[in-house]
C-alpha cells in the first residue's frame, strides 16, 4: 500500500473509534477508493498514561509506544497520528524513533484557535490529570500569546470522573456533567474558550454537543489535519 499514514491509537478504544468515525465521515469521498488509506494500531493494552506521569513507579506506556512506532517504520507510513493528548507527554522521544513525521495533536489545536475564535484572549483547558500536572498544552498556549485558565481542583475532579467512571468505563457521556463542566470554565472561570484535551471529552462532546459553549475540539482538529496532510502527501 502507497500514500498511507498510521495511526497508533487504542488510548482508549472508544476515543479512537470516534477519531476514525469523525475521520471518515469529513473524508470528500464518493466511492470506496477515494476514502484515505490508513492503519490503525489498536494498542488497547498500553498502561495509563496518567497514571505513569503522576507516579512513575507504574508502568511505562513508551515502551509501548515506541514498539508501535518501530513495528510501523517497516511499512514506511507517510506519517504519524497519535489520538491520545496525554501520549504526547512522550512527543520527543516518540519522534525521536519515528521515520516520518507525527502530527502534534495539542500544538495543532491551540494554533487553531486563532481562526475560529480570533477575539479569543483566555483559553482553558479541561484534560486528564496528566496532562494538567505535566504542562502538555501549556506552552502552546502561551506561546501563541492567549492566557492559560486551569480548571480548579473541583472541576479537575468533575472531570476526571466524566473520563474515567462514565466515558471510559461505562461508554456512556454524562451530559448534564460535561455541560456543567464547561459552565464552570467559561462562566466561573471566565475562559472565552474551553480546549478539550481528551479524547474522551471529544467523545462527550461528540455525543452531547447540544450546548453554546465555545470549545476547541483536540480530536476534531487532529481529524482535519490528517485529511489535510493526507492529501498533500498524495498530490505529491
Amino acid at each position: 500500500m502507497r500514500n498511507f499514514f498510521s495511526i497508533i491509537g487504542g488510548m482508549g478504544t472508544e476515543a479512537t473509534e470516534s477519531y476514525i468515525h469523525l475521520l471518515n465521515e469529513r473524508t470528500d469521498a464518493h466511492y470506496d477508493q477515494e476514502y484515505l488509506n490508513y492503519i490503525l494500531v489498536n494498542h488497547a493494552t498500553i498502561p495509563d498514561r496518567t497514571d505513569y506521569i503522576l507516579d512513575h513507579s507504574k508502568p511505562n506506556p513508551l515502551t509501548d509506544l515506541v514498539e508501535d512506532i518501530k513495528q510501523q517504520n517497516l511499512l514506511k507510513p507517510d506519517f504519524y497520528t497519535l489520538p491520545c493528548n496525554t501520549a504526547h507527554y512522550f512527543y520527543d522521544e516518540l519522534q525521536s524513533v519515528a521515520n516520518a513525521p507525527i502530527l502534534h495533536m495539542p500544538k495543532e489545536a491551540v494554533k487553531s484557535i486563532k481562526n475560529t475564535f480570533p477575539k479569543c484572549k483566555n483559553v482553558g483547558l479541561i484534560a486528564t490529570q496528566g496532562t494538567i500536572h505535566d504542562h502538555i498544552y501549556d506552552h502552546e498556549i502561551n506561546s501563541m500569546g492567549y492566557n492559560l485558565i486551569s480548571p480548579t481542583e473541583h472541576i479537575q475532579a468533575e472531570t476526571m470522573e466524566l473520563i474515567y467512571k462514565w466515558v471510559k468505563e461505562k461508554n456512556k457521556v454524562n451530559t448534564k456533567l460535561y455541560h456543567h463542566i464547561l459552565d464552570e470554565m467559561i462562566n466561573d472561570l471566565k475562559s472565552d474558550v474551553v480546549i478539550l484535551g481528551c479524547t474522551e471529552l471529544s467523545v462527550a462532546q461528540e455525543r452531547a454537543s447540544d450546548h453554546k459553549f465555545n470549545v476547541v475540539d483536540a480530536q476534531s482538529v487532529l481529524v482535519d489535519r490528517t485529511i489535510e496532510m493526507a492529501k498533500n502527501k498524495k498530490e505529491l
